[in-house]
């Protein structure tokens, strides 16, 4: 029988045994702690694999709609490309925002024009804030663009996997217009946050009870995948 077996480990292997230990001790708690860590705060190389159960990992909870205001903010310097900004009004010691009137409503970003820390919050990207229909977390097989047309400007969800489901407008502008404009939620959507754990987190849902019917730019390939609690939301539209 080889002797080796029952010799005493020496310095060097004492201590890379236990650097080893330490290392898997400290990635399974960077795993629980990354689940606590707000959406807004997750690298980007981290968040699909977050967003992926999110569905299971996270619920959605109330807002109160009159703190927030959905806006179609241009980019660039030719004022045809605009992307989406939610601003909130989370103390009321100085307005974040102004909201003109008229359709197109124009809004002024007064937070722009101060330090609004601890008054207002800003999100402006995926990482701020995603789609989400009922129980199904749709963060990683939608993403929301602000689409400029003569008429009107759209805020679309958008499948970014083949037969995640319909191309839909989420919201309007309801008239042509240029600069920050207004974008008012279609019937059935509204504003809802990502919480964990009963924490409300730095991260919005633009949400739905259930696949709108009627409101889709284009009819759905197939069922949705079900990224959280399968089962409990009705397919979309059939195509015909």
């Amino acid at each position: 029988m080889p002797t080796d077996l029952f010799q005493r480990p020496t310095g060097d292997q004492w201590l890379t045994g236990r650097r080893l230990r330490l290392g898997h001790a400290a990635s399974a708690a960077l795993g629980i702690a990354s689940a606590l860590v707000p959406a807004a705060l997750v690298p980007a190389a981290l968040a699909p694999a977050a967003q992926a159960q999110g569905g299971a990992l996270f619920r959605a909870v109330e807002v109160d709609p009159q703190r927030f205001v959905l806006v179609a903010a241009p980019i660039g310097s030719g004022g045809t490309r605009a992307q989406l900004n939610i601003y909130e009004q989370v103390n009321p010691r100085r307005p974040c925002f102004a909201v003109g009137q008229g359709k197109p409503a124009i809004v002024d970003p007064l937070l722009a024009t101060f330090d609004f820390t601890g008054i207002c919050s800003r999100y402006i990207d995926a990482n701020g804030y995603s789609l989400r229909v009922g129980a199904n977390d749709l963060a990683t097989v939608y993403r929301v663009m602000v689409s400029r047309t003569p008429a009107d400007t759209l805020l679309l969800a958008i499948p970014t996997k083949p037969g995640a489901g319909p191309e839909m407008v989420v919201a309007r502008s309801q008239g042509a217009g240029s600069g920050f404009l207004k974008l008012e939620l279609e019937p059935g959507w509204r504003l809802m946050r990502r919480s964990f754990g009963g924490r409300n987190l730095g991260h919005l849902y633009i949400f739905n009870e259930s696949w709108p019917t009627g409101q889709a730019t284009s009819q759905p390939t197939t069922q949705p995948p079900a990224v959280a609690a399968p089962g409990k939301l009705p397919p979309p539209p059939a195509k015909k």
